[in-house]
């Protein structure tokens, strides 16, 4: 109603009258004429949503692209991958970059899936969906105005009754954002750990450093980036909670509650945008990899036999993991002692083209 009023006293002095003369132009007879607070604030909502999750598409297109450039730096940068924080087998950290990357391109289709239901309005539904007091062929009619205007494939929901209560596609749209939000999430909590240290944690990669991490550790340089997206993601599986409920919350013919979840979605979708931004440019871009210790990490762990099984055989393998668990000695060195490979040999098989399979995967 204080929209109407603001469009209402505007159109005033376009035609020449004073603000107030509402006997010319009138904010509920005239600019609300056919319309409802029921129909006109889901479609703006909507509007204003699918030209958010644009932008945020966009800002997630440059965060794959960066994890994509440095999965092909790091293509031939060899490390042993884990599972359960133990070592498990080879690979390079370019696959490891490869699979932010990948992760950040399914996230970014079911985002784009989810947006086009965001295209279904319910204008011209008037209180309840019935289309009381607006005239024969409104709906339509406005629905084509607002698609010229905004250039959006807008379409009238068949049901109108159904979509003046339904928040179902607000529901949709919030899960994948928190979807995004959980994925982002554990990208960043690979980067803080792969980036510990840098002398007593696992010191595999570098971090571009952003400020001072400490006011009584001088030189403590702290993950601030990834540690940030982490905030925002929690902030946005809070969101979608906050969505969950309030669309829950509707009662027969309408959802009381969808400023709430407007507030909630936009501001998901305005802090993914930023932080999907800040975490390309600001650490991503800036990433480099400690060769030698990823590659000592690959040389000393037990994990390299199961490379090495097909070449050295099951029994053997077996008994080089438990020499070396007893000794601390690397596991290529226990191999060439025992004479089970050629120097030759071994080094061709510790390849990062074979060892982690890039000739037939990922980079």
């Amino acid at each position: 109603m204080n929209a109407n009023e603001v469009i209402a006293n505007r159109a005033l002095e376009l035609l020449g009258f004073e603000k107030g003369q509402y006997r010319y132009l009138h904010p509920n007879e005239d600019v609300n004429l056919g319309q409802s607070t029921n129909d006109v604030y889901p479609t703006a909502v909507k509007v204003a949503t699918v030209f958010a999750v644009r932008g945020l598409l966009k800002a997630m297109a440059v965060l794959q692209d960066s994890f994509a450039r440095k999965a092909v730096e790091f293509r031939d940068v060899l490390k042993m991958g884990r599972t359960q924080l133990q070592d498990a087998v080879p690979m390079t950290l370019g696959q490891e970059f490869s699979a932010f990357a990948v992760m950040i391109d399914e996230d970014r289709h079911r985002l784009d899936e989810a947006v086009q239901l965001i295209h279904e309005i319910n204008l011209g539904a008037t209180a309840i969906g019935t289309g009381l007091n607006a005239p024969a062929g409104y709906a339509e009619a406005a629905r084509r105005h607002l698609a010229e205007i905004t250039g959006l494939p807008l379409v009238t929901a068949v049901n109108l009754v159904e979509a003046t209560q339904d928040c179902g596609a607000f529901v949709q749209m919030s899960g994948v954002l928190k979807r995004v939000a959980v994925k982002l999430s554990k990208s960043c909590n690979d980067l803080r750990l792969l980036s510990s240290g840098p002398r007593a944690g696992l010191g595999e990669i570098n971090l571009p450093p952003v400020q001072a991490g400490s006011s009584i550790m001088p030189g403590k340089v702290n993950p601030v980036i990834p540690e940030v997206v982490n905030q925002v993601a929690f902030e946005v599986i809070g969101n979608d909670v906050t969505i969950t409920m309030a669309a829950e919350a509707g009662q027969l013919q309408l959802n009381a509650f969808e400023p709430i979840i407007l507030h909630s979605l936009s501001e998901s979708i305005t802090h993914l945008r930023a932080a999907c931004l800040t975490l390309a440019e600001r650490c991503v871009d800036g990433i480099t990899a400690n060769t030698e210790v990823l590659r000592a990490s690959v040389e000393n762990s037990i994990g390299l036999v199961t490379a090495l099984n097909p070449h050295i055989g099951y029994t053997a393998a077996t008994d080089i993991a438990k020499e070396a668990l007893v000794t601390g000695r690397g596991v290529a060195e226990l191999v060439l002692e025992k004479g089970l490979l050629p120097a030759e040999t071994l080094a061709d098989l510790l390849r990062p083209e074979v060892v982690a399979g890039t000739g037939r995967a990922l980079a």
